[in-house]
């Protein structure tokens, strides 16, 4: 099989500003620092897997612009096979507007661009069929939130689902999603998105998931940590106490940790600690993936 993961979710171009506080209503504040990277929920997720060593490939889209080759060419330099991104010669590729308050709190605006004009049949299907893992994570709008529906329908017994909701998928609630949950070996939502999903508390939420055909949920708790069921099992740990810089693509790399764990055939336990573990290295640094860890670091958890 060529990948062990292969990605399949929005590519943008992050603009991060450090605040003095992230302002609300009619309030005032200014900014303190800035910094462009690239970003996008599922791409963070892949190139944490690939630092930890996981054969790894991507199916987005980018505009044929500067933002376009930046996110292509930051993929290619982490290891991240490219074949399968699109390149529209017309629109603007994603963007997001970050903006991360002093004690790493965050509001975040999103421009997906040409994201959202995904279609199935601009996809190479035999591309995903050559994974372990299809982790998807959300789009704004309604074609490319198809394109997802459509190519799992499509995929072997051999290539199983990962998926983290959002905010936005997470507001289209249980029903919406219910195609994509049974078809679903993991689900990997924070605990708000999970209120949203499922109309109940993480324990409850991740149960009715199970129920959905889910095989096994990880509810990411922020500075709490984490809580993961399989509908026998339930593991929940509490996070590393790391200073906290930035926690933009926090909930991405505790993804990465996960899902390593799964790739690994790993226990629930040791998935989740792997998922916290990563998810700590990730906030000490600006951005969402300069913190990640790699290979040579994994033993700080495994021992």
């Amino acid at each position: 099989m060529k990948f062990d993961a292969v990605g399949f979710g929005a590519l943008n171009v992050d603009r991060l500003f450090q605040v003095n506080e992230i302002a609300t209503g009619d309030e005032e504040s200014f900014i303190t620092g800035s910094k462009e990277s690239c970003g996008g929920s599922a791409a963070n997720t892949i190139i944490g897997l690939t630092r930890l060593g996981v054969n790894t490939g991507y199916i987005g889209k980018v505009a044929d612009d500067r933002e376009g080759q930046l996110l292509v060419n930051n993929l290619q330099g982490e290891a991240v096979d490219t074949a399968g991104i699109i390149v529209e010669k017309d629109g603007r590729t994603g963007t997001t507007m970050d903006f991360v308050g002093e004690e790493g709190d965050r509001a975040l605006y999103v421009d997906p661009g040409v994201n959202d004009d995904i279609r199935l049949s601009e996809i190479d299907v035999d591309y995903v069929h050559e994974t372990r893992f299809l982790h998807l994570t959300s789009f704004v709008g309604e074609t490319s939130f198809q394109s997802q529906l459509a190519l799992i329908q499509q995929l072997p017994d051999h290539v199983l689902v990962s998926l983290d909701p959002g905010m936005f998928y997470a507001k289209r609630g249980l029903a919406s999603l219910a195609p994509i949950m049974r078809h679903a070996f993991a689900v990997l939502p924070n605990a708000t998105e999970l209120r949203l999903l499922a109309g109940e508390e993480y324990r409850d939420g991740a149960q009715k998931l199970i129920e959905v055909g889910v095989k096994v949920v990880g509810v990411k708790l922020g500075k709490q940590g984490c809580y993961v069921t399989d509908g026998h099992e339930d593991v929940e740990l509490g996070a590393p106490r790391m200073p906290v810089v930035d926690t933009t693509g926090a909930g991405d790399a505790w993804n990465a940790g996960f899902l390593y764990g799964l790739v690994k055939k790993k226990s629930l336990t040791d998935c989740a600690r792997l998922g916290n573990w990563v998810a700590s290295k990730c906030i000490t640094e600006l951005g969402a993936t300069t913190g990640l860890p790699t290979s040579d670091q994994l033993n700080e958890v495994l021992q």
